[in-house]
């Protein structure tokens, strides 16, 4: 495989933290936090969520209007033809929800009456992200949907990263989204692990996470002048648990390695981390104690979670954006709901907006089932 460069050509992002880029770097300056009770379903469970309000859904499909969002953002930031049939284009999207659990009514009407209107299955046959995208675009490239936990989203940009390497095509739209659903609420729930409070990523009081929604996508290509570029992707998958991650960190350990090894730099090179930061107990010290085993502990780390809670498929896409946007921008917002820290982590997230020169940064994902994911993403050299 050559080691091409691979740039960022656009990017587009929706969360809790802004409906678009601008209200995205608006919200970090100020450190605005945008959390509170679901309104887009009924439910018994009091839990903090970080939901998109004030947005105008693009389909019934509520991924899929999230996803339509971050894309038309980002192709409406491209310098280029997009649906240009000289060029092969290919898609590749990471989730979990994927909107396949809104045909719950569906279910129970049928369970209680025998029948029911087929509508909601059709909608779903009709929701796998990457095809909606492609075919809305006329795309004439690869597509692919990867499904592999809270690893999605960086996972399908690593899928979309080889392609370009490969010359499997010629641009790349690829990224994550997820929304906010029943289901995985009462799922993470039943384990215990979300918190009363808005998640406070790595702080020593920590009760757990704050689910959120929203989409992340970047458009890449290969071997174009940009200021910023996908350096290197790694992935590591120990297989310790269903749920829990290796105590020592094994996956991520390998992931990052990968990455940097990949990228043909140092740990010293990075600059600063953007972590996966759930708040969960046993998610923050495991990789907390990865980040300062690497890169020691006056390491530049802070969690995004603070500001869009947990969007599960969807995270380390958007995290992705988040991170590559601080390197255009020269700053990286405070670790939102850090106050105490943990010693028995051994880093301490930024508590303010702190300025970056650095040309490399980190972002690193950590899933069920042992799935790991890390990110570099690098700036163009001034």
């Amino acid at each position: 495989m050559k080691n091409h460069q691979i740039a960022i050509s656009a990017m587009g992002c929706i969360s809790a933290a802004g409906r678009n880029i601008t209200e995205t770097l608006q919200a970090f300056d100020k450190g605005c936090v945008n959390v509170g009770k679901v309104t887009l379903f009924e439910t018994t469970l009091n839990k903090p969520v970080f939901e998109v309000r004030d947005y105008q859904p693009k389909c019934k499909n509520r991924t899929l209007s999230l996803l339509l969002s971050a894309v038309e953002e980002a192709i409406k930031g491209y310098d280029g033809d997009i649906s240009d049939k000289n060029k092969r284009v290919g898609v590749c999207f990471g989730t979990t929800v994927a909107s396949q659990l809104n045909n719950i009514e569906f279910y129970k009407e049928f369970r209680e009456t025998g029948q029911a209107d087929i509508t909601v299955i059709d909608e779903y046959l009709n929701g796998n992200l990457a095809e909606v995208i492609a075919k809305k675009y006329k795309l004439k490239g690869p597509r692919s949907v990867v499904v592999n936990a809270c690893s999605s989203g960086v996972d399908a940009i690593g899928v979309a990263v080889s392609w370009l390497k490969n010359d499997i095509c010629d641009i790349a739209i690829a990224g994550g989204a997820d929304e906010l659903n029943k289901i995985p609420l009462c799922g993470f729930n039943s384990l215990g692990i979300m918190s009363d409070m808005p998640c406070a990523p790595f702080d020593k009081d920590r009760k757990g996470l704050s689910l959120g929604e929203g989409a992340g996508v970047l458009i890449l290509e290969r071997e174009k002048a940009a200021n910023l570029y996908v350096s290197a992707y790694g992935s590591g998958s120990d297989a310790y648990h269903l749920t829990a991650p290796h105590p020592d960190g094994a996956g991520l350990k390998s992931a990052i390695k990968e990455a940097i090894g990949e990228a043909g730099i140092e740990l010293r090179d990075i600059d600063f981390i953007n972590a996966h930061g759930t708040a969960t107990l046993d998610n923050d010290k495991v990789e907390g104690k990865v980040i300062g085993e690497f890169f020691g502990p006056d390491i530049k780390a802070f969690s995004t979670k603070g500001y869009t809670g947990h969007t599960l498929g969807a995270a380390g896409a958007i995290e992705a954006v988040f991170t590559a946007l601080a390197l255009r921008e020269g700053w990286i917002p405070k670790s939102a709901g850090f106050q105490n820290e943990d010693k028995e982590i051994g880093i301490s997230p930024l508590k303010k907006k702190t300025e970056v020169k650095g040309q490399y940064a980190l972002s690193t994902s950590l899933a069920f089932g042992g799935n790991n994911a890390a990110l570099v993403i690098k700036k163009r050299e001034e």
